[in-house]
This record gives structure tokens, C-alpha cells and sequence, in this order.
């Protein structure tokens, strides 16, 4: 009996804990520091990866600076202060989900797993999943990889996917998680991999980017759909009702037009190279009527 109180008191703590969390949001805490921090990509292209000058460049990272002018609006900041962290493939969802990272700028899918840890903010990018090899290899369709080797990127969708295909097709594939996606595209350049399983826009902008783009094919078929979001904490409406609106207006107004021909279908640094990728039917659709829905049925 001598417990009771103690379970009590602990269990008000608890709920008091929970109360004091859910109404702390993060535009409360931007509003007093004056700083918003930003996750970033180190070689996502076009999405955000760094220049020349290693400062961090590309399509969300432009959203993201939307998003911030936006914020510093609504808040009636006389100045808001970005604060840059590099986010990984595996890192950018628990860092955003301890608050390290208020949004994370990249090439993030959104599912109902990852729905679970974090929140979206309305897509602004639809892909696919398709793979990435030297037209040497001569690689059509699935069956062609059994007994073989490939990679994909560590923490992504795009490697959850090949791994359940590997088994449930019985291929026997040898699967190598890369740390990134310029690892992953070296490792089927030096021979250690056939191919490279990923988003297909992504292996787009590494296969332009590299020094014999002209040896590389890219998948015809296309394997999953893959809709893209800014990553942004769960359970935070007051926080996640501010960037959805940003980015809703940015969509709005033509802004998010005008950053799809900068980043998609413009030269681009460092090599000024124009990945020629008009917008799709798919992203056209989202842009007239904004959602966050994981459901890959959505965008179809």
C-alpha cells in the first residue's frame, strides 16, 4: 500500500511531462532564439548538396529558405538566423525527431513508417524507384541480378524495398548499404557493385554529374513511388500548420515553379550541367492541390 503514493506521483509527473511537451512547439522556441535550424545533404542533386564552395545548394534547400523567410514573417522577427547541420540518409529522422533538426531539406520519402517517428510537409517532388548501371552490364529487369551485387544507400526506402524484393524473389543478391549516394554510384563505377538501386532523379543528376555520363543507362521500369517531403517533427501541429502554409503559398503563387526550372530543368552547379527532367503529370497534380499523404496511390 506504501507504493500507491509513489505510483501516483509518478504517474501525475509523467502526465505533467506529456501536458508541459505538447504545448512547447518549436515555433515558440524559434520565436525566442531568433534560430531556425535547417538539416541539409551533402550529395542529394539537385535536392540539396553542396557547391564548390561546400555551401549547400538545391531545390529543398530553396524551400527551406521559403519556409524560413516565411516563419521570420509570422513571427515578426526583425532577423532569423539559419543554422546549417549535415544530415545523412540514417541521421536526418532521429535528428529531427530530438530536436536537433527543425526541417530537414533533402530527398526524403514519405511513408506511413516514417509517419510514425516524424511529419511531412506537403509534397514537392514525385519519384521512383529504378537502378542505375554501366550499359556494359547489360541489365534489364530484376531476374538479370540474381547471385550478383548491388547497393543502395543506407536509411532510405529505396533499401528496405530491395532487400524485402531479394527475398521474397528468392535472387540471392549481395546488397551493400552505402553511407551516401555518391558512395553508393562509386561502388558500381569501380566494379564492386552492378548496380545502384535508387531514386531515379537522384541517378539522374549523379550519372550527369560524373565523368563518362555517356557509359551509364537508367532502369526503364520504374519499381516504386516515392513522393518527397520536408521532414518535420510529429505531434507539433502549431510548428507543422506554419511550414505547411509556406510551402501551400510557395505553390500558390508560382514559386515552387519558378525553383522546379532553376534546379530541373536549367544548368546547375558546379558543372552547369541541365538534367532536362520536365515536370511530370504526377508533381503537377500535387502542385494544383497540396497533400501529405504517404499513400503511394495518391500520386497517381
Amino acid at each position: 500500500m506504501k507504493l500507491l503514493p509513489i505510483i501516483l506521483a509518478t504517474a501525475v509527473s509523467v502526465a505533467s511531462m506529456t501536458v508541459a511537451q505538447a504545448e512547447t512547439s518549436r515555433i515558440d522556441k524559434i520565436k525566442s532564439t531568433g534560430e531556425l535550424t535547417l538539416g541539409h545533404r551533402d550529395s542529394s542533386i539537385p535536392f540539396s548538396y553542396l557547391d564548390d564552395n561546400q555551401k549547400p545548394v538545391g531545390y529543398s534547400m530553396d524551400i527551406c529558405y521559403g519556409i524560413a523567410d516565411a516563419l521570420k514573417k509570422e513571427l515578426g522577427l526583425p532577423e532569423l538566423k539559419i543554422k546549417l547541420v549535415s544530415v545523412t540518409s540514417s541521421t536526418r529522422i532521429p535528428l529531427v525527431a530530438n530536436g536537433t533538426v527543425d526541417i530537414a531539406c533533402g530527398s526524403a520519402t514519405n511513408n506511413a513508417q516514417r509517419q510514425e517517428q516524424v511529419s511531412f510537409a506537403p509534397t514537392t517532388f514525385v519519384t521512383a524507384t529504378r537502378f542505375a548501371a554501366l550499359k556494359s552490364s547489360n541489365l534489364n529487369d530484376l531476374a538479370d541480378f540474381k547471385g550478383k551485387t548491388v547497393v543502395s544507400t543506407s536509411g532510405t526506402s529505396n533499401l528496405k524495398w530491395l532487400t524485402q524484393v531479394n527475398a521474397d524473389q528468392n535472387l540471392g543478391m549481395r546488397i551493400i548499404p552505402a553511407k551516401d549516394h555518391s558512395e553508393a554510384f562509386l561502388t558500381v563505377a569501380s566494379g564492386r557493385a552492378t548496380a545502384f538501386f535508387m531514386d531515379d532523379i537522384l541517378l539522374a543528376g549523379l550519372v550527369a554529374s560524373s565523368q563518362n555520363a555517356g557509359d551509364w543507362m537508367i532502369s526503364e521500369k520504374a519499381y516504386t513511388t516515392e513522393p518527397y517531403g520536408m521532414i518535420e517533427p510529429k505531434g507539433d501541429e502549431k510548428f507543422k500548420t506554419a511550414v505547411d502554409n509556406a510551402v501551400k503559398a510557395m505553390m500558390k503563387n508560382g514559386e515552387i515553379d519558378k525553383l522546379y526550372a532553376k534546379w530541373f530543368t536549367s544548368a546547375i552547379p558546379p558543372k552547369n550541367i541541365n538534367l532536362n527532367w520536365p515536370m511530370t503529370p504526377e508533381l503537377k497534380k500535387v502542385i494544383a492541390n497540396p497533400t501529405d499523404s504517404p499513400d503511394p496511390a495518391d500520386y497517381k
